[in-house]
């Protein structure tokens, strides 16, 4: 097998009399080396932006998934305008029907019942309308039962309130449960090698978790991306394709107590099968695999 690739092999091609190649100068990253523009960066989070997207009404029909996704600074600033809002709303409201019936008039008159006791003014009506939709109740003020529209409006307080609650406290809680900071403790090798092992020619990089929590049922994938072009003439400038990793024998299935090596074994069905050794860059690049639990 080793044998029949010699795109890897350490014995230089042609016969003894034939000129030989010299050896390929490992590159070394200097200050004028080019940066690498990374396609997934270290921190698992992949390195492409969106433009020029024009249906952005498409974020709003799942606005539950888009809030989730927003950045702490502005689902925290989601989440206090939805109650800010809501408790403006409400305490406008209150207001206006203490002030359509004349409950702001009648402040000294003991004998007038009002909508809301001790509601006098706009004030006073923002307290109340948080009193009720967080349920404190301090008891100073309270609705009457002279009132139908308060106690129709004190309903809808209610209810909303609920759903708002629902909504903005699951948001809170899937985006806190979200494991993003996981894979700050799950690291690979810093380079990729070509070896032989068992007689086979073998793509090897190393895995291993730094936390004392492991991952249950842990699995790798990992991915080649390339530009590519088809026999049409088309031009793929990210193409996508899967290296066996051990998928048909179940070794792609993870006990990451101590480091492991993951082994991509270079036969007919690699894509690195027909890559000759000079077209490998020097070191080989970082591999970013992609384990989950």
């Amino acid at each position: 097998m080793a044998q029949d690739n010699a795109a890897f092999c350490g014995v230089p091609e042609g016969g003894p009399g034939e000129a030989k190649a010299p050896p390929v100068p490992p590159r070394r990253r200097g200050a004028g080396a080019r940066k690498r523009q990374r396609y997934v960066e270290k921190d698992g989070k992949c390195n492409v932006q969106h433009g020029n997207v024009r249906e952005t009404y498409r974020y709003l029909t799942d606005i539950f998934t888009t809030l989730v996704d927003l950045k702490w600074r502005f689902s925290l600033l989601v989440f206090i305008l939805a109650y800010a809002v809501t408790w403006l709303f409400f305490g406008l409201i209150w207001w206006f029907i203490a002030y359509c019936r004349g409950d702001l008039d009648h402040l000294e008159d003991h004998a007038w019942t009002p909508c809301v006791n001790n509601l006098n003014g706009f004030v006073s009506a923002f307290l109340f309308s948080i009193e009720t939709e967080t349920t404190i109740g301090y008891g100073h003020r309270v609705i009457t039962d002279k009132c139908p529209e308060g106690i129709v409006l004190l309903l809808l307080q209610a209810i909303l309130g609920s759903m708002v609650n629902a909504f903005m406290v699951g948001c809170m809680f899937v985006k806190i449960s979200q494991p993003n900071k996981r894979a700050e403790t799950l690291v690979f090798s810093s380079h990729a090698v070509v070896s032989l092992r068992d007689d086979r020619l073998c793509l090897m990089f190393r895995v291993g978790d730094l936390r004392d929590s492991h991952i249950v049922e842990a699995s790798i994938r990992a991915k080649l991306i390339k530009s590519k072009q088809t026999q049409e003439g088309e031009f793929i400038p990210l193409d996508q394709t899967d290296l066996s990793v051990g998928f048909e024998t179940g070794d792609d299935r993870l006990f990451l107590v101590s480091p492991l090596i993951i082994s991509h074994e270079i036969d007919e069905r690699s894509p690195f099968w027909d890559v000759s050794r000079h077209q490998v860059p020097h070191p080989l690049p970082q591999p970013h695999g992609h384990t989950g639990g």
